[in-house]
């Protein structure tokens, strides 16, 4: 194969492939260099009990991907088919059960009104609150943050356009959405409901994935973030299920990148990124391959791109501090099963299990869960986003059986520092005990289970401190401080180096968004020298 490229990525996540599709579509001879075996990084499809199994080992639903994007790379014609979820089925230990967004205002209604008649009232209220803050601040997902505090005429204009750009929020709306950015989810929650199992179920969208509990300040933003985008139903908030799971959308955009000419290479650990005078120019493979381009897009973790692959000697001292300072803790553990039978509720026998199917008895649960590993310990009790998508994906798992998707939390953040194995075995039965509880007879159905922790998630798939975020959605971690003040627009202190992992602004979730918007920056940087 040549070695000289227009552009080198170095990760084949999906941002790295959505980077490498957009460089190819554009005509540059483009290059992308994974380390794994495979590409899609945290959106993979695996099959850890042989061929007959198919599990997502992390990412578990799809939602965020931009219409642009699936157009653009063509994505539906290279095998991306996504189906939305069910609702959201939440048992309790005292026989009860509720489930929400079903599509159908009444049954909602009637649901929530079992556990408080004002939540239920109160309800509809809160959803149309939401959406008139989200219908403005979701295009802010699709744009390059200004320089904040930049002087520079052009940094000036751009952050004027984001001023103008919010004006629909007007006085109050303004406020609102700073208390989004600002406050705890529970204390959103606390000033629209009452019931702690309504609750409960709210709280998840503000801390999944995220080093902190429902009484940490900023979850709200973090709840926003996951209600704000849709999977082309047109409904706010909804997700959906890959057919043939996480890792079909990975191996979309791949096949996209590739139809346009991009050069994909896995088992290809990158050891540097190669600097001369101040200037890119390609990157040196651990076996000892070097390949040379003008542009180089990093779509790994911030630490491993600057600290590692970059060095400190070619960074300025407050960008390496910045990036030092960084934060990727996370506590999460995926828990994957292979079942025998779909579970079965005595609160609801017929329950719909297409959605999610949490184990959260009430917010206060949750945040016990965060207080136990916050002193150090896996949680008592651990809450879980679960998800079952072999209810409409047949292709995953043989006929009869089941997988089940389970993304819980939260052990101690430090347990990425080594495996924790026989712990994380104990922490993953009171998982399957929790709901063995709920729905008797579900731990014995259990076929394979794999227990994912912070450790592996750090080691296996590059993800430091197990965060799948590459870095904490906290209020001084996003936009344009997202991963360092003056470099949230995708560029770094090296020229020809660029960033688009998930630790970049849109980050979070599998969007595609950050390579979007660096390749549009790596495109506009392009045509203006070349016009000089």
């Amino acid at each position: 194969m040549k070695h000289a490229y227009d552009a080198i990525i170095v990760g084949g996540g999906h941002n790295g492939l959505v980077a490498a599709a957009y460089l190819a579509r554009a005509g540059l001879s483009t290059l992308v260099a994974e380390a794994r075996p495979v590409t899609g990084g945290a959106a993979t499809t695996e099959t850890p009990w042989g061929p007959e199994f198919k599990v997502t080992a992390l990412s578990y639903v799809m939602s965020l991907m931009p219409p642009t994007i699936l157009r653009d790379l063509r994505l539906k014609d290279h095998g991306y088919d996504v189906i939305p979820m069910g609702p959201s089925f939440v048992p309790f230990p005292d026989g009860r059960s509720l489930l929400t967004e079903t599509g159908d205002p009444a049954r909602d209604h009637a649901q929530l009104a079992a556990f408080s008649a004002k939540d239920a009232e109160a309800m509809p209220r809160y959803e149309a609150w939401l959406q008139g803050i989200g219908d403005v601040l979701s295009p802010l997902l699709m744009r390059t943050p200004p320089n904040v505090g930049s002087l520079r005429p052009k940094d000036l204009i751009d952050q004027l356009r984001l001023a103008w750009g919010l004006r629909g929020l007007r006085t109050r709306g303004t406020a609102d959405a700073v208390r989004l950015f600002t406050m705890s989810v529970e204390d959103l929650l606390n000033e629209w409901f009452e019931s702690p199992e309504v609750k409960g179920v709210m709280s998840i969208n503000g801390v999944i994935g995220t080093w902190a509990g429902p009484a940490e300040p900023g979850t709200a933003y973090v709840m926003m973030h996951h209600t704000i985008g849709d999977v082309g139903d047109g409904r706010m908030g909804s997700w959906g299920y890959p057919i043939g799971g996480m890792g079909a959308v990975s191996d979309a955009i791949r096949r996209s990148a590739e139809a346009f000419g991009a050069t994909v290479i896995t088992e290809a650990p990158v050891r540097k990124i190669l600097i001369k005078g101040g200037r890119v120019v390609g990157v040196a493979l651990e076996d000892g391959r070097e390949f040379t381009a003008s542009t180089v897009v990093a779509a790994t973790h911030p630490k491993t791109t600057f600290l590692t692959h970059v060095g400190r000697d070619h960074l300025p001292d407050d960008f390496a501090r910045d990036i030092e300072r960084w934060r990727s803790r996370s506590g999460v553990v995926k828990i994957n099963l292979a079942l025998s039978e779909l579970p079965t509720f005595p609160s609801s026998p017929e329950a719909d299990l297409t959605g999610s199917v949490e184990l959260c008895h009430s917010i206060e649960y949750v945040e016990q869960a965060f207080q136990d590993a916050r002193s150090g310990v896996a949680a008592r009790r651990p809450f879980s986003d679960s998800v079952i998508p072999s209810t409409v994906d047949r292709t995953l798992c043989p006929e009869g059986t089941h997988i089940m998707s389970m993304f819980t939390q939260w052990v101690p953040h430090t347990w990425n520092e080594e495996p924790r194995t026989e712990e994380l075995d104990a922490y993953a039965d009171r998982v399957i005990d929790g709901y063995d509880q709920l729905a008797p007879g579900f731990k014995a159905s259990v076929i394979h289970r794999q227990v994912i922790g912070p450790h592996e998630m750090e080691h296996e798939y590059g993800l430091l401190g197990g965060n799948i975020f590459h870095g904490e959605l906290s209020p001084d971690q996003l936009f344009h401080l997202r991963p360092a003040p003056g470099y949230a627009d995708f560029t770094t202190p090296v020229k020809g180096l660029y960033q688009c992992s998930s630790a970049t602004h849109g980050g979070g979730g599998v969007t595609g968004i950050a390579g979007y918007l660096a390749t549009r920056r790596i495109l506009n940087d392009r045509k203006r020298w070349w016009n000089r």
